[in-house]
């Protein structure tokens, strides 16, 4: 069950990737990237519960932390064009 879960996330990456790739604005790309990243921390924590290593969850929430903080990031470059 939790493989097929795994499974249909990944799916679900690659339509992201299309909005990532043809998105119109920068806003878009921005926003499909984090979405990517966000499955990407899920996808992290059921490899960890599958495969019994608890210490996966500890690497999906670092993972999930510098997510938030790029995202941050590059749209604050985006609008002010420089990170001060």
């Amino acid at each position: 069950m939790f493989s097929t879960a795994a499974v249909l996330v990944l799916i679900a990456v690659l339509i992201v990737l299309y909005r990532a790739v043809k998105g119109p604005r920068i806003y878009d790309r921005v926003l499909a990237v984090n979405v990517m990243g966000t499955k990407t921390v899920v996808l992290l924590a059921l490899i960890g519960f599958i495969y019994n290593r608890p210490h996966f969850l500890d690497i999906a929430l670092v993972y999930a932390l510098i997510n938030f903080i790029a995202t941050i990031a590059i749209l604050k470059y985006k609008e002010t064009g420089s990170l001060q």
